[in-house]
C-alpha cells in the first residue's frame, strides 16, 4: 500500500470561520468556494432538465385521472427498495390508491423486468408498469408487456447499452442527450425527481384543490432518498449531498419513516445523531439482507410501515437475516481466501480475481467481491450458480466490483464486443456490475476479461493507494473537532470522510470480539490520551503487546451509555513496534 497525501493547492475562498484543517479537507475535494458548500434544497437541479420528464408525468397523470392500476417493479437492493417505497408513498399521498409493487425474487426471476416477471405481473392486471432502479436493459420484458397491452415507464440510473427498450417512456440521467448535470443520481433520486415534477403539474392543474386533498411535502420523504443514495454507493456530488443532508435531518428530527428508525435502532445506532455512514453500514445492509437471502418485499414492507412497533418487528426479522448473511459470507470468504492462497494472487500475472463455486450463495457474491477487491486491490468478479438453463446450458451469475481507474461496466462491454457469444447479459456502473455467462464459458471469460484489462488498466492502477489528509496537530484530538468533522459532510463515495496519519505511543491494548483491537493511545507531544479501535487486526497485533503504532485513521465521535468521546477509527496499520 502506498500512502499519498491529497492534493491541496492552497487556494480557498472559504470563510475564515471554517477550521483551517477543514478548509484544507474541502479544498482537496474540489470545494474552494462558499457556493460549493451550500446544501440548501433550493439549489437542487430542476426536474425539467431530465430528458422525457414531461412525457413521464403525462403517463402518470393519465393513469391517475383514469384510476388505472399501476404496478411498480423494483430492484432487490436498498436502492430498489427505497425507490419502490417512495413511489408508492408519494402516489398514495397524491390520492392514487390503485398502486402496488412487485419485486423479482433474484433466485427465481433474475434482475430487472424480465419476461418471466412480466408474466407474474400480468396476474395483477396492471395498466401501467413502472420500473424503479432497473429496466434500462429490459428489452425482452418491455416487449412482452407491450404485446400484452401494458404500458411501461422505465425509471433507472444504470448506464444504457447501445439500444434502448421500447418503453412508453424512459427517465434516466444517463440517457444520451439528457442534460441533467448530475449523472450520479441513485434510482431513488430519479423517483424523487419524477414525483417532484408530477406534483408540480398536478398543482398547476389545481388537482389538489379540486379533489380536496392536501398537497404532500416531498421534502418529508427525503429520508428514503438519503438511505437509497448512500446504500447504493453512488458518488456524492453536490446535488446528492443536498438530498442526503436533508434526509439525515428528517431522521434526526424524529419525523422520518418508522422503518428507517427501526433499522437504525436494531443496529445500535442513535437516530438523533445519524450520519451518512450509519445509513451505509447499519441500515443499508439490514435492508439489503432481505433481497440477498429472501424476498425484498419484507424490506419494502418495513419502509412502508407507519406503526413503530410493527416496523420494529420487521426490522428485527431483517436483522436476523443480516446475521445469517454474515455467517454465509464468512464461510464463503474462508473458501475464497483458501483458493486464492493456492493461486498466489500477489505474485502471478493475473490482473483480476475471478472465482466460481457452484455452492456459493448467489445473494452474497457481491459482498464477497467487495471484500476480495479491498484485500487484493484488483477488479473482482465472483460467480455462483444462477439456477437457469438456457439452450440446455447451465448459467452462472457474476457480481463485479472495480477499483479506482477502471470502469467495470465499460470493461464488460469491451468483452461483449470482442466475444459476443460469451456474455449473455450484463449491466451496471463504473464501480459495480452484474453479468451472466454459461458455466462452460467461465475460463474463456476470465481470459477475455484479463485481455481487456491489459488494455484498460493504467500503469500503476493495481498499486493500492491510500489517500490521506495529512497529520493532525495535537489540539485537534478533541470531541469538539471530532464533532466538527462529523457534521461537515455528508461524506461518502467521491467525497470521502477525512483520513489522517500519525504515530502514537500505545498505552494499553486489548482484544475485543476475538479479532478487533481496542487501543489507548497517547497523542504526540502531549499528555492527552485517546481511544482507538482497529477492526480485523492482524494476529501478531492481537497476540503481542505494542509499544508504538503508525496508523491511517478517521477522527470520530464514540457514544457509549450516553457519554460521547473522541475516538480514532483505524483504517490501516502502516507500521508498529512490539514492546520488549
Amino acid at each position: 500500500m502506498k500512502i499519498l497525501e491529497r492534493h491541496f493547492n492552497g487556494i480557498s475562498g472559504l470563510d475564515d470561520s471554517i477550521h483551517p484543517v477543514l478548509k484544507k479537507v474541502y479544498a482537496a475535494r474540489g470545494v474552494v468556494s462558499e457556493s460549493e458548500l451550500s446544501l440548501e434544497l433550493a439549489g437542487l437541479y430542476p426536474p425539467s432538465l431530465l430528458k422525457n420528464i414531461d412525457s413521464a408525468v403525462e403517463l402518470l397523470i393519465e393513469a391517475i385521472q383514469a384510476s388505472k392500476n399501476i404496478l411498480v417493479v423494483g430492484d432487490f437492493d436498498a436502492d430498489g427498495a427505497t425507490s419502490s417505497a417512495l413511489f408508492l408513498i408519494c402516489l398514495r399521498a397524491m390520492g392514487h390508491q390503485k398502486i402496488d409493487f412487485l419485486v423479482p425474487n433474484r433466485f427465481e426471476y433474475g434482475y430487472g423486468l424480465t419476461p418471466e416477471i412480466v408474466s407474474v405481473a400480468q396476474q395483477r392486471n396492471p395498466d401501467l408498469i413502472v420500473t424503479v432502479d432497473n429496466g434500462i436493459a429490459s428489452h425482452d420484458g418491455v416487449s412482452q408487456a407491450n404485446a400484452a397491452g401494458i404500458k411501461v415507464l422505465v425509471t433507472d440510473h444504470h448506464l444504457p447499452g447501445s439500444s434502448l427498450p421500447a418503453a412508453s417512456c424512459i427517465i434516466n440521467p444517463n440517457l444520451p442527450g439528457c442534460e441533467f448535470p448530475s449523472k450520479s443520481l441513485a434510482g431513488v433520486g430519479v423517483v424523487f425527481y419524477l414525483m417532484s415534477a408530477l406534483r408540480a403539474e398536478l398543482r398547476k392543474q389545481n388537482y389538489f384543490e379540486k379533489a380536496g386533498k392536501t398537497e404532500p411535502n416531498l421534502a418529508s420523504f427525503l429520508d428514503l432518498v438519503a438511505l437509497g443514495t448512500v446504500a447504493d454507493v453512488v458518488p456524492l456530488d453536490q446535488n446528492n449531498r443536498r438530498l442526503v443532508k436533508h434526509g439525515l435531518g428528517i431522521i434526526r428530527s424524529g419525523r422520518g419513516r418508522s422503518g428507517i428508525r427501526a433499522l437504525l435502532e436494531v443496529a445500535g445506532r442513535n437516530p438523533q445523531n445519524v450520519v451518512a455512514s450509519d445509513l451505509g453500514f447499519a441500515a443499508g445492509p439490514r435492508l439489503n439482507a432481505a433481497g440477498r437471502l429472501d424476498d425484498m418485499s419484507l424490506g419494502i414492507d418495513c419502509l412502508l410501515e407507519d406503526n413503530p412497533s410493527k416496523a420494529r418487528e420487521i426490522a428485527h426479522e431483517l436483522d436476523a437475516l443480516n446475521k445469517d448473511r454474515r455467517q454465509i459470507e464468512q464461510d464463503m470468504q474462508i473458501q475464497a481466501m483458501t483458493a486464492l492462497e493456492h493461486l498466489d494472487i500477489d505474485t502471478n500475472d493475473s490482473l483480476s480475481v475471478c472465482l466460481y463455486d457452484p455452492a456459493w450463495h448467489q445473494g452474497v457474491i457481491g459482498i464477497l467481491a467487495s471484500r476480495i477487491k479491498e484485500k487484493y486491490h484488483r477488479p473482482c468478479i465472483i460467480f455462483a450458480e444462477g439456477g437457469e438453463i438456457e439452450d440446455g446450458k447451465k448459467m452462472i451469475k457474476g457480481s463485479a466490483r472495480s477499483i479506482e481507474g477502471l470502469h467495470i461496466r465499460d470493461a464488460l462491454d469491451a468483452v461483449a464486443t470482442q466475444h459476443p457469444d460469451i456474455l449473455q447479459r450484463f449491466g451496471g456502473h463504473a464501480m459495480a456490475a452484474g453479468l451472466a455467462i454459461r458455466e462452460e464459458d467461465f475460463q474463456a471469460f476470465v481470459a477475455a476479461f484479463d485481455k481487456v484489462l491489459s488494455v484498460e488498466l493504467g500503469e500503476d492502477v493495481l498499486l493500492h493507494k491510500k489517500y490521506i489528509d495529512g497529520a493532525l496537530e495535537k489540539d485537534c484530538f478533541s470531541l469538539d473537532f471530532a464533532s466538527v468533522l462529523r457534521e461537515a459532510g455528508p461524506w461518502g463515495q467521491h467525497f470521502p470522510e477525512p483520513e489522517f496519519q500519525g504515530q502514537f505511543e500505545v498505552i494499553n491494548s486489548r482484544v475485543v470480539g476475538e479479532k478487533h483491537l481496542k487501543l489507548t493511545l497517547q497523542v504526540p507531544d502531549s499528555d492527552q490520551l485517546i481511544d482507538a479501535i482497529a477492526f480485523n487486526a492482524e494476529q501478531v497485533l492481537l497476540e503481542n503487546k505494542l509499544a508504538t503504532i503508525t496508523v491511517v485513521y478517521r477522527l470520530d465521535v464514540n457514544e457509549f451509555r450516553g457519554v460521547s468521546n473522541a475516538q480514532l477509527m483505524v483504517d490501516a496499520i502502516v507500521d508498529y513496534a512490539l514492546a520488549l
